[in-house]
């Protein structure tokens, strides 16, 4: 993920008006709606996977906002700037988030900011765990109508706080991605007991390298993270106490990387869709894991960001792999040790530079983009179909911590600058278990598989391999005809 203070392009010098002009066209509650009967909406939850292809075309923001379907509302929450409970000021470079069941019908969101050492809105703790560093993280208390009853600073002196990832104990890993001065550690804050000592401790078995997310396996407590670099590593943390319990993760873990042992020293560019594949995971040095994980030849990627796991699979994108370079969607299922290139996209009005990612109640895969256009949020659902559910027509801007409230009724994502968390609401599609399940167990689109000649399928034949398994070798350059 880009930082916060960079992305200054045509993009940003062309959005429009500033955020005073902005609050003023929104009136007092902040709230825009886009009124009328939702077209292009077929969620059937008697058919888990009937066709459902979004929620039809976006309707035009006439405050050059968000462009949202029809039927759909959205409210600013907190923006960059302004005066918290407490006088302090919002910090700025919103990224990764999350969101929890609080008391009284309460939302709790968590919310990382991704600042380096220098911000004109730093995150001003009271305990910080490094002088000078200026990211952290932020809490908000947000009450029935998408209202903010509080919002604060629960973990300061970190930097480049990015995606991050929610513990199955009502916590949040909050992540740095860098190697600079000392920095590169996963922190975990719980939101309701601001900067205490447990912010401020690294986690150090989970490795030092640029973090970028990271998601745990509900089943066994074992995490999976990315890492925001080229090139980057798939990471597996083993916790020695999997109790899933407040202060579990303290106690130090294993830290693994992915690999491919046929395929050894492996890049991912060379893989194609549809490709499965069963991985080893080689023991590292946390304290030099991507450098260890070069020299014990795991899967090479381009440059990974978001996570997320769902009923037995992960999912993780790559935001600038593929031919075309707009970005991949990877799933691994631990169950059966495979890994799958999901889909790539060849078409930028598709999809360009996926980025955060999450799960939605009915079972697709959204997507916020940290491309070269106008930002979208992107849905990929079990059949293999694409649509935007979200545009950023405010500026360049990427979308960020992309996260549904517990019951499901509203979306929160965050546009990291100049700094805005939404709430959007409207028709959803129910809650949906079976469709969830059914988004795991997909073929990936048929459009994408590999072109394979009548000589490769003889020989996979002949050897009793898949044809898949012998695309891929193939394109590892494995003298195979």
């Amino acid at each position: 993920m880009k930082s916060g203070n960079s992305g200054l392009n045509r993009r940003n010098f062309l959005k429009v008006g500033g955020m005073s002009t902005l609050a003023l066209t929104l009136g007092s509650t902040g709230v825009f709606s886009l009124a009328g009967a939702t077209k292009g909406f077929a969620a059937d939850s008697s058919k888990p996977t009937n066709g459902f292809g979004g929620f039809g075309p976006l309707v035009k923001d006439p405050n050059g906002v968000l462009d949202l379907p029809r039927g759909f509302h959205y409210k600013m929450l907190s923006k960059t700037g302004d005066i918290m409970p407490n006088g302090d000021l919002v910090p700025s470079a919103h990224d990764g988030m999350a969101a929890y069941k609080g008391e009284k019908g309460t939302t709790i969101l968590v919310r990382n900011h991704e600042n380096g050492t220098n911000s004109d809105y730093p995150v001003n703790g009271k305990k910080p765990w490094s002088a000078g560093a200026a990211g952290g993280t932020t809490t908000l208390i947000v009450g029935q109508n998408n209202k903010v009853i509080d919002q604060y600073v629960s973990s300061s002196g970190t930097i480049r706080n990015c995606a991050g990832g929610a513990t199955t104990w009502g916590t949040w890993l909050t992540m740095e991605e860098t190697r600079d001065m000392g920095h590169g550690f996963v922190f975990e804050v719980n939101p309701l007991d601001p900067e205490n000592e447990m912010s401020r401790t690294p986690i150090r078995d989970m490795g030092y390298f640029s973090h970028e997310a990271g998601h745990v396996d509900p089943s066994t407590g074992i995490w999976y993270l990315t890492e925001d670099a080229s090139p980057s590593f798939l990471y597996r943390f083993t916790p020695h106490d999997r109790s899933q319990k407040l202060g579990s993760l303290q106690k130090g873990g294993i830290l693994e990387a992915a690999a491919i042992d046929e395929l050894p020293a492996a890049a991912a560019s060379q893989f194609s869709t549809r490709q499965k594949f069963g991985i080893v995971w080689k023991k590292l040095n946390p304290e030099i894991a991507q450098q260890d994980a070069k020299d014990k030849g795991c899967i090479q990627f381009s440059r990974l960001e978001g996570a997320y796991f769902s009923e037995g699979t992960l999912w993780f994108d790559d935001t600038s792999a593929g031919s075309s370079r707009l970005g991949r969607v990877y799933r691994y299922t631990p169950a059966t040790n495979n890994l799958e290139l999901f889909y790539e996209s060849t078409d930028k009005n598709d999809l360009e530079a996926p980025d955060n990612i999450t799960i939605t109640p009915w079972g697709d895969l959204w997507i916020a983009e940290d491309g070269g256009g106008n930002d979208r949020i992107v849905g990929l659902t079990p059949e293999g179909n694409i649509y935007t559910f979200a545009e950023n027509m405010m500026n360049g801007s990427e979308f960020a911590g992309p996260t549904f409230s517990p019951d499901g009724n509203t979306f929160f994502v965050n546009m990291q600058t100049p700094g805005i968390t939404f709430a959007i609401w409207g028709p959803f599609a129910r809650r949906n278990s079976t469709r969830r399940r059914a988004m795991n167990q997909a073929l990936p689109p048929a459009s994408l598989a590999p072109v394979v000649s009548d000589k490769l399928t003889a020989f996979a034949e002949e050897q009793g391999m898949s044809i898949l398994e012998a695309a891929a070798l193939e394109r590892h350059g494995m003298p195979i005809l």
